[in-house]
């Protein structure tokens, strides 16, 4: 067998962008495999169940709820540690009296009270996509029940999908009007991608100064039993804890989240018992404080001093988001148990307890949490108190792990090496994010040493996340669920009015540390949109100068140059037409492949994509050319396939196509409208209809089979030292007298032996440069920005897991 492989270092086409210009869009026809259009009913929503009815699998829901404690709710368990002393910083010292200690918990009671338990847990967790959650699955949602996305290659076939169609199917005339105007308006469209931007800029942001908030705080404890412990020792202590939990993140959410679990339950209990303990022994008229009376008396009394205090109060909140961002590690229903029986009346009844001590020991509050803490059980609770707050770190950096995987699958976020932790399909590890997390995450611990000043940052990325979610999920009740127009405004602005109040003391304090989450969410909106821009002006050179299929056919089934065994698969962004790569290869080197596959690699607005409605594959010219395009979807948490396994799955399912083709007057249609454009959808299971007989063997991962001696050598050589890279694959054998078409076997044959012959990977070196008639700010745009973006990133080809022995790549200059 003989194989190409050919490498030039450098950076390569990216991956196909998701959000770009909507004026670029492409269409295909496409054939289901029932021949009649459309989809099959295979691959359908195997989780509806489940979700519907969650007591069948009740089982897995509780092991899901152990889970999240560790995961989820290590941040929320957290924030006693710090917030009464946020409340009564600053100016508010002036106005500590058993008065106000008693309206500030009753705030407490109240905001943990409507905004996690009625506002997420009763309403947002319902909006799921699918089973995941966060602001892109807000926007996924939205993009399949109205025209707000700015996908550039859609196509019909994408809205057949099985786990496209979400939600209500019933239709509502009242917000029509709403609908129509924000899709006829462009720039309505592009400021809400750009709100869902900023939101999940802010949870990256949150996923840096958590760590560095909770874990000074309860290293703080030391400093208060210890007096001879400097302030600087702390910070030194909380920085090797810091160190170690970006460490342990590589073991993946699995593992964490049972290794984690035990802490937080602990911890909840323990600070449940300290809380009854106090409000017992020190004042139990504080639960007439759970009377929204107080409330009012404390704004009474402190006035505006008390609104500037929210800024405070709002921490008690703070990591309520992680609850939605990691609804795709859990499931909606195990999170409700979590919080409804165990987090709620266990934060409840600590912040009462606290409340209770403080309101009879008012100089305690400078340390409120450590001070409430009876001696014989101090130390104890100060060590578990240490790996709760690691804990509490452990959700946000989580959340940012899927929010940038959505972001990057969606074309808006550089390309980045994710890691599968789990069979379970959200969990995933992001190296790149991981340590520079960590990096920042130390700069802001050592450059602040203050958790009031982190707090403030804190906290004002907090409520804009949960600002913009209500915004969201207002979008979401009208076009999504279709409820009435006045069931959408009265939850927007109860919400908004509660969120506006919070949001607007937070931001009050943007001079005094806030000005770090708006810096670092501004810098990440940055780099999102200048990489969204880029992208997308790559993709429309690319759909501008498409080589005609005329030119193709002209040059007759030899393309004018010599065909050589094996397959060539091209990679492009494009859905239809033959990307400009193809006639700069053809035109430069006299020879090119028997086989040749145009591939898109493409994600969908959905989470995930069956494995029986992965592949799109249609014939580009007439039969003897032996041109073929395949189109894999993925959605924007699905993990991409190893290569290996994905050429023996392009085989099969071209195979497939050839057979199904032979008997289908849609695919095998004389017009030449057909040669280019007619898709079929194909199951990837190697079991179903094949024309194959399959035998599987044992063989590296990384180097094929060749007819080589000198590669037969190296393969070898290679195989002994690395046996955990030995794998299992398949080779393809056509029976003797099939019966079928002699078309179509000779077509069999020369796909077989092709792929005996060797794989080959094209792809584009690309250098996007602007015109010279464009702008100073394009040309800093694209010249500055996206060209040290793309260097500085990961090349497409790791990206698509290629392997650089069989990666070809072509220099093209794009001028956008």
């Amino acid at each position: 067998m003989y194989q190409v492989g050919i490498h030039h270092e450098g950076d390569s086409l990216e991956h196909p962008p998701s959000l770009a210009d909507g004026g670029a869009h492409e269409s295909i026809d496409t054939v289901g495999k029932d021949g009649k259009g459309g989809q099959t009913p295979q691959g359908k929503r195997k989780t509806e169940l489940p979700s519907k009815f969650p007591f069948l699998n009740i089982s897995r829901n509780l092991v899901l709820a152990y889970q999240s404690l560790g995961v989820v709710y290590g941040d929320l368990s957290t924030s006693p540690l710090y917030v009464y002393r946020s409340v009564f910083d600053g100016k508010l010292q002036d106005y500590q009296s058993p008065e106000t200690i008693f309206g500030a918990f009753s705030l407490i009671f109240w905001t943990i009270t409507l905004i996690p338990l009625l506002k997420y847990v009763f309403i947002v967790l319902c909006a799921d996509d699918n089973g995941e959650g966060g602001s892109f699955a807000l926007y996924s949602l939205l993009c399949r029940h109205a025209k707000f996305s700015l996908l550039p290659n859609q196509q019909a076939a994408d809205e057949e999908l099985s786990t496209y169609k979400y939600g209500y199917s019933g239709r509502s005339t009242a917000c029509l009007q709403l609908k129509r105007f924000l899709e006829k308006h462009k720039k309505s469209r592009t400021v809400l991608l750009v709100i869902v931007l900023l939101a999940a800029c802010m949870v990256i942001g949150d996923g840096v100064l958590t760590p560095a908030m909770s874990v000074i705080s309860s290293m703080s404890g030391i400093q208060a039993a210890a007096d001879h412990l400097t302030h600087d020792g702390v910070v030194f202590l909380s920085c090797i804890i810091l160190v170690g939990l970006f460490a342990l993140q590589h073991s993946g959410t699995h593992r964490v989240g049972f290794l984690f679990a035990p802490i937080v339950l602990i911890w909840l209990i323990s600070i449940m018992i300290i809380g009854l303990y106090n409000t017992i022994i020190w004042n139990p008229k504080i639960v007439s404080a759970l009377s929204p009376y107080y409330i009012v008396k404390f704004f009474r009394e402190t006035g505006k001093d008390g609104w500037i205090s929210l800024g405070g109060i709002l921490l008690s909140v703070a990591g309520t988001e992680a609850m939605y961002a990691d609804l795709g590690h859990f499931s909606a229903f195990s999170m409700r148990i979590t919080f409804a029986f165990v987090v709620y009346p266990c934060l409840v009844i600590q912040y009462m307890g606290q409340a209770a001590f403080l309101s009879k020991n008012l100089d305690s509050i400078p340390n409120s949490f450590y001070s409430s803490i009876p001696d014989g059980v101090y130390w104890p609770v100060f060590v578990i108190a240490t790996l709760a707050a690691i804990v509490g770190s452990q959700s946000i950096i989580t959340a940012t792990f899927s929010i940038v995987k959505q972001c990057n699958s969606l074309g808006c976020f550089p390309r980045v090496k994710i890691v599968h932790t789990s069979k379970h399909k959200g969990q995933i590890y992001v190296p790149e994010i991981n340590w520079i997390l960590m990096i920042l995450t130390l700069v802001v611990a050592i450059g602040f040493q203050d958790t009031t000043l982190i707090g403030n940052a804190y906290g004002l990325a907090c409520m804009t996340v949960m600002f913009i979610t209500t915004f969201l999920m207002t979008l979401v009740i009208i076009f999504v669920w279709q409820r009435s127009l006045v069931f959408a405004a009265a939850f927007l602005l109860f919400f908004w009015l509660i969120e506006g109040l919070y949001l607007s003391s937070a931001a009050i304090k943007a001079p005094q540390g806030g000005w770090v989450s708006l810096l670092l969410s501004f810098i990440l909106l940055a780099v999102m949109l200048v990489w969204h821009y880029g992208t997308r002006k790559k993709y429309k050179y690319d759909l501008q100068n498409k080589v005609p299929l005329k030119w193709i056919l002209g040059l007759g089934p030899s393309l004018g140059i010599v065909r050589v065994p094996g397959i060539g698969l091209i990679y492009s962004e494009l859905v239809t037409g033959v990307p400009p790569i193809f006639s700069h290869f053809v035109t430069n080197l006299p020879a090119f492949h028997n086989v040749v596959v145009f591939i898109c690699v493409k994600s969908v607005p959905v989470p995930y994509v069956s494995s029986d409605e992965r592949f799109l594959i249609g014939r580009v010219g007439p039969r003897p050319y032996r041109m073929y395009r395949c189109i894999v979807r993925y959605g924007y948490k699905d993990a991409q396939q190893d290569t290996g396994n994905f050429e023996d799955l392009l085989i099969q399912s071209l195979a497939e196509f050839i057979q199904m083709e032979a008997v289908e007057p849609q695919l095998s249609s004389p017009d030449s409208s057909s040669l280019d454009g007619r898709m079929a959808v194909i199951s990837t299971n190697l079991q179903s209809h094949s024309p194959f007989i399959i035998d599987d063997f044992e063989t590296c991962s990384t180097i094929q089979s060749s007819k080589s001696l000198t590669l037969q050598s190296v393969r070898s050589s290679y195989d002994d030292g690395n046996h955990e890279n030995r794998k299992r694959r398949v080779r393809f054998n056509l029976p003797e007298n099939s019966g079928m078409d002699p078309e179509v076997r000779d077509e069999l044959i020369d796909l077989v032996q092709a792929k005996e012959a060797g794989v080959a990977y094209i792809m584009g070196h690309s250098y996007v440069k602007a015109r010279r008639s464009s702008s100073c700010w394009k040309k800093f745009v694209i010249d500055v920005g996206y060209s040290f973006l793309r260097k500085n990133c990961r090349a497409s080809a790791v990206a698509l897991n290629i392997p650089h022995i069989s990666l070809i790549e072509v220099g093209m200059i794009y001028y956008v």
